[in-house]
């Protein structure tokens, strides 16, 4: 029997034990899998197991190889204790303990920085998004090889705190779309598939909280990498939700604005700057006629302000450019 029929024999991520002419068995790596699925979790011990069963059913029916990166965020209830006592029944799954509570985004960084697929998913473990249909996601990145990355749309919205979160996640998502200049149906999805080789340069970017899908986000469109987007339902969420409408909302905006400002800053600033100068020089006539030629402090003052403003964005422009890697 070749060697390739004895590794499809074995399940996935064991050894292989292949014979070699006047050497005894020696101990092949197995194949790394096309896929990792990162999934971090805090506190899901009454669905946590439930949601590893969705997952690796829809993937063992995909025909995908795979492995099931599960992140335990320092949960401070029974979660990784379940975790570590069903690893036998899910052979693709591997599981990282944090010593301390890191955020969903820091095991989302970590997660991929060790992922060992080419494609990585990410999404959440409290039975709000349909990840049985992570497959779906991959195939449209295999079908579409221009696109670097594919998120889960919501249609509705059914978190927590519904009165807060709608309102401030249409503005958010109006203020990413205008710096952007890129329609953005859902800007801070958390289920999601993309190419690991690309995202590799913006993981360091990556904050520790929920903003960090937001990040994600728009660095692949502000450096020219296309995403896709396909419609998913969106379930309410099983046990207590970690989403703090006011802070967490706040944090969305000004990652939103300091991605932009990191990858384009000219679009955030020239803006201002054209505005405060337009505002200055029609002063500026104004005095001209109203104070006989003269020019009050005022005026003078919003002309200096909006050019310092030009010259600023000028520059941090030059540094986004001159920036390797990004």
């Amino acid at each position: 029997m070749s060697a390739s029929v004895v590794r499809a024999a074995v399940s996935p991520g064991v050894p292989v034990l292949r014979k070699q002419p006047g050497v005894g068995p020696v101990a092949e790596a197995p194949a790394a899998p096309y896929v990792t699925v990162v999934l971090p979790c805090y506190n899901e011990q009454d669905h946590i197991i439930r949601e590893l069963e969705r997952i690796t059913a829809a993937m063992d029916a995909s025909g995908y190889s795979y492995e099931l990166l599960v992140i335990d965020d320092k949960s401070t209830d029974n979660t990784l204790a379940l975790l570590r006592g069903v690893t036998h029944r899910f052979p693709n799954m591997r599981l990282i303990a944090f010593r301390r509570n890191g955020g969903s985004g820091t095991a989302r960084r970590i997660g991929t920085q060790d992922a060992r697929g080419k494609i990585v998913v990410w999404t959440d473990a409290d039975m709000t998004y349909p990840n049985e249909r992570i497959p779906e996601f991959v195939r449209h990145l295999d079908a579409c090889p221009d696109v670097d990355q594919v998120v889960g749309a919501r249609t509705t919205e059914e978190g927590t705190h519904k009165w807060a979160r709608v309102p401030a996640k249409w503005f958010i998502r109006m203020i990413a779309q205008r710096l952007s200049g890129m329609k953005i149906p859902d800007l801070n999805s958390g289920l999601r598939a993309f190419r690991r080789e690309v995202s590799l340069p913006y993981l360091r970017l990556l904050p520790p909280g929920f903003s960090c899908v937001t990040t994600i986000t728009m660095a692949f469109l502000s450096n020219q990498h296309p995403v896709d987007y396909i419609p998913i339902d969106y379930a309410k969420r099983s046990g207590k939700s970690k989403f703090h409408p006011f802070r967490d909302a706040r944090r969305y905006v000004l990652q939103v604005l300091r991605m932009v400002m990191y990858f384009d800053p000219i679009r955030v600033l020239m803006p201002i700057a054209l505005w405060i100068m337009g505002l200055g020089f029609v002063k500026l006539v104004a005095d001209l006629i109203r104070y006989d030629l003269r020019v009050t402090t005022s005026t003078l003052l919003a002309i200096l302000v909006g050019f310092q403003i030009v010259v600023l964005a000028l520059i941090g422009d030059l540094v986004a450019r001159s920036r390797g890697g990004d």
